[in-house]
């Protein structure tokens, strides 16, 4: 049976690849919007141990929380991959997930016989608004390796209980080896042992060698948990922990709340699910209905089936019975923390869409036996009519993301690396970025390691970061300098540094952006806060001694002093008002000989001057 399946797949390879081309063009179409250009909250700190820790201490973390090297692992050679491109992120997720939904749409195809099940089935795991996370950040890895390891389990214990004793023998040893993986990539989905278990006893299996793998698999596992963190128990979300926070109560709420969200219900708060169900519009509730009344037609249909004691009746209860305990335990291990996140439910929804393919396959199967043709369309058309009625649904809900608790950290981290980094590279470092505001709260940490993940050389301390309330408050902007705004009403930060430049000095003619000046000149400065405005003059070639070099500066159209060059570096103090405007003119009697070819104004290039006002 599985060499007959494996070349039926084959012989199809054709439209396998056309549906895979659909899936790829498609995943990257409603993820269009979705950005990483900056690391923040649990991505930054990834990246900090991923740069402070050696490749083992990093692989096998002890002492800590959680035991996830596998995980770790899989980072670290994302982060190799990527290296300081933090916008190849995203498409590296879509890709990941891309793979993700042919692998659905293959196990669909096979478990309904239905190449346009399959593919539907793939379309919608991309559409699910459930991907918000494994798209639209690099810790979303941890859920992608979560989903895939958990739908193999799933696929291999079917196997197992569905195919002759030696190939399923085979599978059933692998999903031991897949169960011992997933427990170190996510701790939450030791929850699956259990399903180890139960399919041994529908087989009725009395083979020592399989429930020896699959409970020495358990016991490796906490072993290994209580050898390198010391503890048995999962840790919860956020830092807590389950033993102090789990409640019988909460966890039938938070059980409750996944079962709706797999019909299409957003059941959790704003900021966990985008848009609360009793929200949304009108349309919205009607074709969710709609769509869950097209599931209880199917199921209904299944029921009935059932019902009439088929042939194979406790081989489809126990296949069904599978399928229902995986979804529960995945429920399960996602309601004992002290929330619920849209994240979690993305693999039990998966799960039911294999189950609802698996469901169809069963029913069309028979029906084909006993010529019932007209049934199974009915069938197909109520999985099809599922599938146009949620992706309006599901696109409604993606366009709800920026409400999400970490979209608009994201966004404005975003924003704050395209307006450094990504305007000017690695000129950025050695600079100090002044702020103006600090409304955005941007904590030690993350002003400490943000740039770090750019710069190739991992300097600490590679931007001296200082937040301002006002501009006034920066002084004359040189260009060892970045200055950035605060934009709360848009979320967001913009580079001022030319504007700020502009306003805290303003060239009217003869000045320009290399510090030369003309023979004569007339800049706009304004004071700082002790109102005085310090000048640096640079003659840069050698000085004749029988030449007089004279400067007559102007402020405000009167004069101010008289400067006599007597060396080739010559400094003098304006006093004026704090923070006043003031214009200053210059006129010299010299003039650099060598740069008449480069004329730039009205007159000759005479010397270098610096101008500062703290």
């Amino acid at each position: 049976m599985e060499n007959q399946n494996r070349r039926s797949f084959w012989s199809d390879w054709k439209t396998h690849g056309l549906i895979g081309c659909f899936l790829l063009g498609f995943a990257f179409l409603i993820n269009q919007d979705v950005e990483i250009y900056g690391l923040y909250m649990d991505d930054l700190n990834r990246w900090y141990w991923y740069k402070e820790q050696t490749f083992w201490e990093d692989i096998l973390p002890l002492g800590g929380p959680r035991f996830r090297s596998l995980f770790n692992l899989a980072s670290r050679l994302e982060l190799d991959l990527i290296g300081t491109h933090i916008e190849w992120i995203v498409p590296f997720n879509i890709l990941l997930n891309t793979l993700i939904a042919f692998l659905v749409y293959w196990l669909s195809r096979k478990y309904s016989r239905n190449t346009f099940v399959g593919s539907l089935c793939g379309t919608l795991y991309l559409l699910s608004r459930f991907s918000y996370y494994q798209i639209g950040q690099m810790m979303g890895l941890l859920e992608t390796l979560s989903l895939v390891i958990a739908i193999g389990i799933l696929d291999l214990l079917y196997e197992y209980l569905n195919q002759d004793s030696s190939p399923g023998q085979r599978k059933f040893l692998w999903a031991c080896f897949l169960y011992a993986c997933i427990c170190f990539v996510h701790e939450r989905y030791m929850v699956l042992f259990p399903l180890l278990l139960l399919v041994l006893i529908f087989r009725k299996d009395t083979n020592r060698r399989l429930w020896a793998a699959s409970i020495g698999a358990f016991i490796l596992v906490q072993l290994i948990r209580f050898l390198t963190i010391g503890t048995l128990l999962p840790a919860g979300t956020g830092g807590t922990k389950v033993v102090k926070t789990f409640s019988i109560g909460t966890v039938f709420q938070y059980a409750f709340s996944q079962i709706a969200y797999v019909f299409g219900i957003n059941a959790g708060p704003v900021m966990f699910s985008g848009e609360y169900f009793r929200d949304s519009p009108s349309w919205v509730l009607g074709l969710v209905a709609l769509s869950d009344l097209m599931l209880l037609g199917l199921v209904a249909a299944f029921i009935r089936f059932l019902s009439g004691r088929p042939e194979n009746f406790w081989k489809y209860i126990q296949n069904a019975f599978l399928f229902f305990c995986f979804i529960g335990a995945c429920i399960a291990c996602s309601s004992v923390t002290i929330r619920v996140e849209m994240r979690w439910v993305y693999v039990s929804y998966t799960a039911a869409l294999l189950f609802m393919s698996w469901m169809y396959g069963v029913l069309s199967l028979n029906d084909s036996k006993q010529g019932k043709i007209s049934r199974s369309g009915l069938l197909l058309a109520l999985i099809a009519a599922y599938g146009v009625l949620m992706v309006p649904v599901e696109v409604h809900y993606r366009s709800k993301f920026p409400m999400l608790y970490y979209w608009g950290d994201q966004h404005r981290y975003n924003s704050l690396a395209q307006e450094t980094y990504g305007l000017y590279g690695d000129e950025i470092y050695g600079k100090t970025m002044y702020v103006i505001g600090n409304n955005f709260h941007l904590n030690d940490f993350c002003a400490e390691n943000f740039f770090r993940v750019f710069d190739k050389q991992n300097r600490e301390n590679c931007i001296e970061i200082i937040h301002v309330e006002d501009l006034r408050d920066i002084g004359t902007i040189t260009d060892d300098m970045l200055v950035i705004q605060e934009d709360v009403k848009n979320n967001r930060f913009h580079d001022v540094t030319n504007l700020a430049k502009e306003f805290k000095c303003r060239t009217i003619y003869g000045y320009y952006d290399d510090n030369w000046m003309d023979e004569q000149a007339q800049v706009q400065v304004m004071a700082g806060k002790t109102g005085k405005i310090d000048l640096t003059f640079f003659y840069p070639i050698e000085m004749d001694p029988n030449e007089t070099y004279e400067i007559m500066v102007f402020k405000d159209s009167k004069p101010e002093q008289k400067v006599t060059l007597t060396e080739n570096m010559t400094k003098i103090t304006i006093s004026a008002e704090p923070y006043q405007l003031v214009t200053l003119d210059f006129q010299t009697n010299f003039f650099v000989s060598a740069s008449t070819d480069e004329k730039r104004g009205q007159t000759n290039l005479a010397l270098l001057m610096g101008i500062t006002a703290d």
